[in-house]
Parts: C-alpha cells; sequence; structure tokens
C-alpha cells in the first residue's frame, strides 16, 4: 500500500525547473540528504529532496524476476519517489478536482514509471516527471468532464483557455476577442468560439439549481417541458375509429356497454340474453379486430393489411 510522506518543502527548487545535466549523475556528490547532488551549481543551490539517489535500487530492480523480492524492491522505489508524485500533482490543484484525488492519481503514474523504467536509460527523474504530469493530465481529460466532449474540442479549449490567460495577464489588459484569440493562436474564429463553449461545459448545471433573478424559487427543471400523455390518448383514438366502424353493431353495442358504461359481462349477457362467455368472446374479438385496423396488420398477425369486414 503507498504510504503518504511529505513532499517537497519550501524554499527548495524543482527538478525539473534546472537545466538538465550534461555530466553523468554516477559523476554527481551525494547531497548531505542523500540524494543525487545536481550538476555544479551556481550559489550553492541544492537539488530537490525528492529525487533521492535510488539508481542501485532499479539496476537490482531490472534484474530480479517476478516475485516477492520483486514486489518488496518495487514498493521501496515507489515510497522513494512518491513526495514528487505528490508535489507535480500539487500544481493541479484548484480545478475542480480534490487534492487527494489528484495524488492518487498521480501515485498511479508513478507505478508505471517505475515499472517501465529501463535504467539504462537515463535517470529516472526525467521519465517519471512527464508520465505522472500525463497520467493527471489524461485524468482531466477523460473523468473530470461532465459531458464527454471530442479530444479535438478539448484541445481547442486548452489553447484558448491558455490564450486568454496569457492576454489578459498585464493589469488592466481588456478582455481579448474572438479576432485576438485566432490570432494569438494560430486558430480559425470559428475554432475559437467551438474552444470557447467547451470552457463553458467542462461541468453541468444541475436541474436543481433556481433561476438568477428568479423571487417564486423556480429552478431549472421547472423550466424544462414534458411530453403530454393526452396526445397519445388522441393518436390511439383516432387510430381505432375506423377499426370501430368496422364491427357489427351488435360488438359495438357490447365494447360500448362494458367499457363506456363500464358494465360487467354479465349484466351485457342478460341485456342481449346470450351467454356470459359469449359476450367475453366477442369482446376479445372486437378489441382484436380494432387492434390490428390500428396498427396496420392482418387478422390473425400475418403482417400488413386491413382486416376484411366481418
Amino acid at each position: 500500500m503507498l504510504i503518504e510522506t511529505p513532499t517537497v518543502r519550501p524554499g527548495t527548487a524543482r527538478p525539473e525547473d534546472q537545466a538538465p545535466s550534461a555530466t553523468p549523475a554516477t559523476t554527481s556528490a551525494p547531497s548531505s540528504t542523500g540524494a543525487p547532488a545536481a550538476p555544479p551549481t551556481v550559489g550553492g543551490r541544492r537539488r530537490h529532496d525528492d529525487a533521492p539517489d535510488t539508481v542501485a535500487l532499479f539496476v537490482r530492480l531490472a534484474g530480479l524476476p517476478d516475485g516477492p523480492r520483486r514486489e518488496a524492491l518495487r514498493d521501496e522505489l515507489v515510497r522513494a519517489w512518491l513526495p514528487m508524485a505528490h508535489r507535480i500533482a500539487g500544481r493541479f490543484r484548484d480545478r475542480g478536482e480534490s487534492l487527494e484525488d489528484l495524488r492518487q492519481v498521480a501515485a498511479l503514474g508513478l507505478v508505471k514509471a517505475v515499472d517501465r523504467f529501463d535504467p539504462e536509460r537515463g535517470a529516472f527523474e526525467s521519465y517519471a516527471v512527464p508520465t505522472i504530469t500525463g497520467e493527471v493530465k489524461r485524468h482531466f481529460r477523460d473523468r473530470m468532464w461532465a459531458l464527454r466532449v471530442p479530444r479535438r474540442v478539448q484541445e481547442l479549449r486548452n489553447k484558448v483557455r491558455v490564450a486568454r490567460r496569457e492576454l489578459t495577464q498585464n493589469p488592466g489588459s481588456p478582455e481579448p476577442s474572438v479576432a485576438d484569440l485566432a490570432a494569438h493562436t494560430g486558430l480559425t474564429e470559428d475554432e475559437v468560439g467551438a474552444g470557447m463553449e467547451a470552457l463553458e461545459s467542462f461541468s453541468t448545471l444541475s436541474l436543481d439549481a433556481e433561476l438568477a433573478g428568479g423571487d417564486d424559487g423556480y429552478s431549472l427543471a421547472d423550466t424544462l417541458g414534458s411530453a403530454d400523455a393526452s396526445y397519445d390518448v388522441v393518436i390511439d383514438r383516432e387510430s381505432a375509429k375506423e377499426g370501430l366502424r368496422r364491427l357489427p353493431e351488435r360488438e359495438r353495442a357490447i365494447l360500448y356497454m362494458r367499457f363506456f358504461e363500464d358494465m360487467t359481462q354479465s349484466r351485457i349477457a342478460d341485456r342481449l340474453g346470450i351467454s356470459q362467455m359469449h359476450v367475453s368472446r366477442l369482446i376479445s374479438r372486437s378489441c382484436a379486430r380494432v387492434r390490428d385496423e390500428a396498427t396496420g396488420r392482418r387478422p390473425g398477425g400475418r403482417g400488413p393489411g386491413r382486416p376484411s369486414r366481418p
């Protein structure tokens, strides 16, 4: 299990903000904290504390077969580099996701980096930082949108967002127009418009949200229309009219007494001088004929057609 460990101490420099080293890591002198020292620095600046010296551990990991020993060494490496993963996650705070969830995503990226790293290809930090950052960005891209937005539109949104920030970073700068954003990003005005619409689509508005300026407590859901069931009744009634006209007079009378006068089958049978079972069969047969007429089927379910006159 991953352990929560302190991240970066205030005042220390981030490794990715330093210039890449021109000398191998093995020639660097270790720092007082046990982490490999940065290449010769100016003014005695130290490398970040969350970059431990784990070169030997990665070499051992690469030579171990799958099993408990490899799993234990892998967990040790993850714990050693977890502060760096937490620091990277902290860059994405205040974007609608909790810091704890971001740290979990970054930790997942760290595990992937440890599993895929080849110690013969360079320093682990150079490989882990973009891997973890990419995992966090992928989390925002795939999990944080309330509505599924195409990847291309998401990229347009990001370009427009960065351009707006750059154009308004100076105090007193006016809000850039669509043309200004298009000129700054190299996009067309239609693409800028799509990106600006996506800026407002990252999260959805609850249907229970009260309307702005409303004094009656109306919510957004109160303004939405719904299907009126009465329309279905009208359609069914009009569809059944022709079939009812085609029924014999006695069967129409039986249906009227049963469904409009709410008479029982026994009372209908007494009035017409027939058995209750015969009334039941006539009702079933008449309803089937009307249903077939309304749906365009032949009697007996033999496909489209108009039933013949009884």
